[in-house]
Formats: structure tokens, C-alpha cells, sequence
């Protein structure tokens, strides 16, 4: 027994509805089988009917604005056939008949015996250049004009496609060329790697019809993912002009519900490389394909071609806009050296640093009598002040291959060891402390500030958690943890113009005698005694 399953599509959202009655009818009312309060829709609007050979009719009930079967208006009642489009003012349903056996066999009687060539595969590098000639056996003066056409037109618009800017460019391109000569097409779609991790995005999609272009779901729901999946996989062009009756396909559900009844996909491909997917399906039958389909494929696959150099561009060119956002933000934090490195690695997926447990040294660099000098400037020449020393200190850390955490106020806070390990982490911090307070010295000497100045340093290791933490509107790539704590302690029993470091950070120097015991101490939030030690920069 056949079953009617209607597909309705409004806006963004798709339902599929069993008629489970002989009588069904459609329209605004809440007492109709099917209710669909929107515009354009009668009260009562259609009526289905099971017929007794278990075919489906459809008549309408004096609607105000007609009921349409494949874009047809019905004035009796018409029969349905599996994949017929009804339209209710500016609803459509797609009729889906679960066994339609015999509807198949009564409509496509003609082309039985012609089935096995309803779908082409074929390698893409075998459809080069098909297009431009007519077939060597095919003296149709028609057809050899239209292959002068489509020739001109793929000239003109490798011209356009190479001016165009944007991907939206791009696809305006390519939907004039396609609807202009695909009469079968009703919905064109472009799907890329943006990523390059082998995963379809769809980036832009269109209808033959603009009034159709608002029921297109964003999501790219209607496309059949298994046809582009296996286009850019295998790099392979496929036409199907039935799905339906097709073994290859037979198990797709998706395609069952979607409705999808001819479709076609090739891959965009520069050199070796595919891209992407160019795809175009209808939710007719298309079988002018069963002879004209191997021109069309070829036409439309010479045309992915032509996107694909400039999608490839246009792919290159957000690249690099996406390289000079994160060089510009990761700039604030590490040395060029290491900036190069996670641009050159991906270092940012979704556009965040994420939170890793990491092995690091914590430098806690500040201003000794900086609350004192805060009494005696402006805020301008504190602000200056700070600016100059910041800089000059910096350049100490990001040489040991450091990462800026944060300014806090005078503090410097930086770390070693991430994002990139590093084994000799606690090394590079003391070498950079011993660097920054030789610097200072130098400076100082060199009249840097109307005063001398000096540094209190506090150095600790362990783990910690790195990376990006705050909330949408705000990140920043930060260190967390006990080991981040201490180190910020121990600063208090620093002296003047010298360095400390914990115990930890003592045992992992490969060279520590330039340190020695300071002692034992307590530090608040800490409950146990931590060993000090500490070296004198003079």
C-alpha cells in the first residue's frame, strides 16, 4: 500500500507530514488535517483524496489564490506523483510516496529502458574541454552556436571572476551563467574547505526564482551532503537525473525526505588540490540528461574550474587577513620568533589560545618605591615612565623567548614555557631576570630617569593553566594557578635591585650557583614553608 508523506519548507524549517486518511484536507483553519497559517492560504484550501487503485488526487477547494502541481495551476482534480511540488500560495509541499513503484513506472515508462544511464560519474579531468566543441557526429548548427555561447560566456566571466572581491562576488558570477543555460536547475550551491581540515562549508547558495530564495534554508539542510562528500573526496563529477531509482542512492534517507530528485556536483580543483564543491539539485526529474546530461556536466564542471582559481584566491587572501589579526594580537604577548611559529602551526583555533595545563616559570617583575614616585609626578610622566621602562624591559623577555602576560599597575608578569613547551623554561626566565636587571643598571648609568631606579624580581615553577580567559566582549591569554600565586608572594621578601626564586625553580637550573639560600619562609595563602633562594645583580 502506497503512503503519502508531504515535505513542507517555510523559512529556515522543514516538516514532514503522514497523511494517514483517505480525505485530507489542507488550509487556514485549525480544523483542517493539515494547518497552515500563512499567507496566501485559503481557509480551505485543497483536498486529498485516496483514490481505490491506492493513487493520490489532489483538487482544490476554491482557494482564493489557486493550488499549483509543479507550477501548475489545477483546475480538476489532478493525480500526484512521487516528487511533485504543490504550491499553496507560497507554501510548498513535496509529495513523497513511500512505494511509488507504479507512479515511476507510468510516468517514466519511455526511459525504462535507458535507466542505467540516468546518473554520469566520471572523473573530472575527463570532462575537459567536452563543452566547447559539439559532437563530432552532430552537424546542429544550434548546437554549435550554443557551444559558442557557453564558450563566450565562460571567457566573460573568467574575466569577472578575477576582479571579483568577495565569495559573494563569486557566486553572483557563476548563478547568472548556471540559471542562464541549466534549465533543469532549480537551486545552486557553493560549499568550501575554508579551513582545510576536509570539511564542507556552505558559503553561499541561490534559487532560479528570487520569491523562492527566502524558503532556502541557511543551514544547507537541503543538500545532499552524501553527493558533495563523495565529489571532493574522490574528485569526481556526479549527475543523477533520479534518485530515486537509483541503487547508488537507495539508501540515502536524506535524500528521500529532502525531495531531492536531480542533482548535480562537481569538485572545485586547482592543480591537485580540491577546494570545494559546486552543487545543483531540482526536485523534478531532470531526463533531458539522459542525452543532453553528459554536455551539461561537462559544461558545469569547466566552470567550477574557473571558480576554483579564484576561490583558491579568495581563500589565500582571508588567510592572510586572519594571519594579521592573530600577528597583531599575539604581538602583545610574544616574541616575533614564537608569533611566527603559532601562525605558521594554526595557533589560534576559534580564534582563541585555549586553556592548557602547562609546565612553566611565572617572573614577577616591579618598581621598587613606585608608590613614592606615583606622589611626587603627574600622571603624564607616570604614564611616560612606565611606557619607556616597559619597553626596554620586555625586549629582556621576549629574547629568552618569554610571554607577556599582563601589566599590573608597575608589575610585569610574564612566563616561560608556554604556549610552546620549553624544557629549559626556568633557565630562560633567570637568564631574562639577570638580563632586565643588567639592563636597568645600564640605564641608569645612562641617565634614563632623573633618579635611579630599581627592580624587585620573584621567580617560581611548576603548572599552571594557560590561555585565553574572559568572556565574549573581552580575553586575554593568561596564567593560572598556585604556581602563579607564590611567585607573586615571594616578591614581598625581595630585596632591592635583586632576584629570588622558589626551590622549585632552583632544583630545574642547569647552572644554580649564582644563587644561594635565603631561607625558609611563610607566605599568606600558603600553608607550608617555602625555601627562598637569591642572587645580588651588582
Amino acid at each position: 500500500m502506497t503512503e503519502l508523506i508531504l515535505r513542507l519548507q517555510q523559512g529556515d524549517t522543514e516538516t514532514t507530514v503522514t497523511v494517514n486518511q483517505d480525505e485530507f484536507t489542507i488550509g487556514r483553519l485549525p480544523e483542517c488535517d493539515l494547518y497552515l497559517p500563512f499567507g496566501g492560504v485559503s481557509r480551505k484550501h485543497a483536498l486529498l483524496r485516496k483514490k481505490a487503485n491506492s493513487a493520490w488526487a489532489i483538487e482544490d477547494l476554491g482557494s482564493k489564490n489557486g493550488t499549483q502541481v509543479n507550477q501548475s495551476f489545477i483546475t480538476t482534480t489532478r493525480d500526484l506523483q512521487h516528487g511533485d511540488i504543490i504550491w499553496l500560495g507560497n507554501v510548498s509541499l513535496v509529495v513523497l510516496l513511500v512505494n511509488p513503484a507504479m507512479q515511476v513506472e507510468t510516468q517514466y515508462e519511455e526511459v525504462a529502458d535507458g535507466a542505467e544511464q540516468r546518473t554520469i560519474l566520471r572523473n573530472v579531468e575527463q570532462l575537459q574541454q567536452q563543452w566547447i566543441a559539439a559532437n563530432s557526429h552532430d552537424n546542429d548548427i544550434s548546437n554549435k552556436n550554443k557551444s559558442i555561447a557557453r564558450l563566450k560566456d565562460l571567457v566573460d566571466i573568467a574575466k569577472n571572476l578575477c576582479a571579483a572581491a568577495s565569495i559573494e562576488e563569486i557566486f553572483w558570477q557563476v548563478q547568472q551563467v548556471v540559471f542562464r543555460y541549466l534549465d533543469s536547475i532549480d537551486r545552486l550551491a557553493l560549499l568550501i574547505d575554508v579551513n582545510g581540515c576536509n570539511h564542507l562549508e556552505l558559503v553561499n547558495a541561490g534559487t532560479r526564482h528570487a520569491s523562492e530564495q527566502k524558503y532556502l534554508a541557511a543551514d544547507g539542510s537541503w543538500i545532499s551532503r552524501s553527493i558533495c562528500q563523495k565529489v571532493f573526496e574522490e574528485k569526481v563529477a556526479i549527475q543523477t537525473a533520479d534518485t530515486h531509482t537509483d541503487e547508488r542512492f537507495a539508501g540515502e534517507h536524506s535524500i528521500l525526505v529532502k525531495g531531492i530528485r536531480s542533482a548535480m556536483a562537481v569538485p572545485l580543483w586547482d592543480e591537485n588540490k580540491v577546494v570545494g564543491v559546486l552543487y545543483a539539485d531540482a526536485h523534478l526529474s531532470s531526463y533531458h540528461w539522459a542525452n543532453d546530461g553528459e554536455e551539461e556536466l561537462s559544461f558545469f564542471s569547466a566552470l567550477a574550474n574557473l571558480v576554483a582559481s579564484s576561490v583558491q584566491r579568495w581563500l589565500l587572501v582571508e588567510k592572510l587577513k586572519t594571519e594579521e589579526v592573530i600577528r597583531h594580537r599575539l604581538e602583545r604577548y610574544h616574541s616575533p620568533a614564537v608569533v611566527q611559529q603559532l601562525i605558521s602551526v594554526g595557533g589560534l583555533p576559534d580564534g582563541r589560545l585555549q586553556t592548557t595545563e602547562s609546565e612553566i616559570t611565572i617572573l614577577f617583575a616591579d618598581l621598587v618605591g613606585f608608590t613614592a614616585l606615583s606622589e611626587r609626578l603627574t600622571p603624564k610622566a607616570i604614564a611616560q615612565l612606565l611606557n619607556n621602562l616597559f619597553e626596554e624591559m620586555l625586549q629582556e623577555i621576549f629574547a629568552y623567548g618569554g610571554t607577556l602576560d599582563k601589566y599590573i599597575g608597575d608589575c610585569i608578569m610574564a612566563f616561560f614555557g608556554a604556549p610552546e613547551p620549553l624544557l629549559d623554561h626556568a633557565n630562560r626566565a633567570t637568564a631574562a631576570a639577570k638580563g632586565m636587571l643588567t639592563r636597568l643598571q645600564r640605564l641608569n648609568a645612562n641617565g634614563f630617569w632623573q633618579e635611579p631606579l630599581q627592580l624587585r624580581i620573584a621567580i617560581n615553577s611548576g603548572k599552571a593553566v594557560v590561555g585565553d580567559v574572559g568572556s565574549s566582549q573581552r580575553v586575554d591569554y593568561t596564567a593560572l594557578g598556585a604556581t602563579i600565586n607564590l611567585a607573586a608572594r615571594m616578591e614581598a621578601v625581595c630585596p632591592p635591585g635583586e632576584c629570588v626564586i622558589s626551590e622549585a625553580t632552583y632544583k630545574m637550573l642547569s647552572d644554580p650557583f649564582d644563587f644561594h639560600e635565603m631561607g625558609d619562609h611563610r607566605f599568606k595563602g600558603i600553608d607550608r614553608l617555602v625555601k627562598v633562594y637569591q642572587t645580588k645583580m651588582s
